[in-house]
């Protein structure tokens, strides 16, 4: 018999609706996630914007048109989030996915929202807040590559702008930073309870890992994110292996694995003792608690129309 174990819903619920987008958070949360997943990075003017990628990713977001005319950077779409401005970013359609390959799983489970922008940090909060969604934990992935500072935020600057509006809406104690660059866990120590190291074997390099050196630890993925004063390890699903689960346990980390999106591999990572399931598929996880008996989220009612 196991605890319980969180349903994670990963940039809301990207096999459903269109990731990182207001609509698609808020799908999420309809369906009943215990934490809900996005990605920020900075935009040229300093403003927290959700993107998964560094670059105006051409799957994700579509051209429609110039912020002001005669715009150099036109077309937006492939130039770096960091040297863009809200309100050349704010023109970008996100709603509807763009696959560059047939094999593209999630355009065909995805629902378009066409016209749907790229929000910010602060306009999620706010949604947040006008749903009523208090028992719900943001779980904030904080986009940054140490290997190129040329499309990042300053760390300590990125860290502080977050942790600032989180404060400013009241979601600290409801809130965790995550972040595959793990300088950010090490700044972020003192100002939040909850900082998860996210790891795949791309980033278990000291460039990533604060300047661990893995050889150092032993090769234990859970002594090196403790390290950098991480609250919970949550490795990319490949990694986790009993080596791996015993480590964490060692520690007293938590392991938290993405992104999961078969019920069977879910069922046996929960039977290897993992403390949460990030998925692009919220709704597919749900049937998997209910036959297993574990507690499910609560769904959150969602906002309707004036007079609807």
């Amino acid at each position: 018999m196991h605890g319980y174990v969180e349903l994670h819903g990963h940039r809301g619920a990207r096999g459903l609706r269109p990731e990182n987008t207001l609509p698609g958070l808020a799908f999420a949360l309809e369906l009943g996630v215990d934490a809900l997943e996005f990605d920020v990075a900075m935009s040229a003017d300093g403003q927290l914007v959700l993107t998964h990628d560094l670059h105006v990713s051409a799957v994700t977001s579509a051209d429609t048109g110039m912020a002001v005319p005669g715009d150099e950077m036109f077309p937006y779409v492939g130039k770096p989030i960091i040297a863009l401005t809200l309100p050349q970013l704010r023109t970008l359609d996100v709603g509807v996915r763009l696959p560059e390959r047939p094999d593209d799983r999630f355009a065909l489970t995805q629902v378009p929202l066409p016209d749907t922008r790229m929000p910010t940090l602060g306009a999620v909060l706010g949604l947040i807040g006008a749903l009523g969604a208090d028992h719900v934990r943001l779980h904030v992935e904080l986009k940054s590559d140490p290997t190129r500072p040329d499309l990042c935020a300053d760390p300590r600057r990125f860290v502080e702008e977050v942790v600032h509006e989180l404060d400013r809406h009241d979601r600290l104690s409801r809130a965790a930073l995550l972040s595959f660059d793990w300088r950010l866990l090490e700044i972020a120590r003192p100002m939040l309870e909850r900082r998860y190291a996210l790891v795949e074997r791309d980033t278990m390099t000291p460039a990533w890992m604060n300047g661990i050196r893995l050889g150092e630890v032993g090769g234990d993925l859970a002594a090196a994110a403790a390290a950098v004063g991480a609250t919970a390890l949550s490795p990319d699903r490949v990694l986790v292996d009993e080596a791996l689960m015993t480590g964490a346990a060692r520690q007293n980390l938590p392991v938290v694995v993405w992104t999961v999106n078969d019920a069977d591999e879910a069922a046996r990572l929960i039977d290897m003792g993992v403390a949460g399931i990030v998925t692009d598929y919220p709704d597919r996880m749900r049937r998997l608690w209910k036959a297993r008996g574990l507690p499910l989220p609560g769904p959150v009612t969602p906002l309707r129309p004036v007079g609807a």
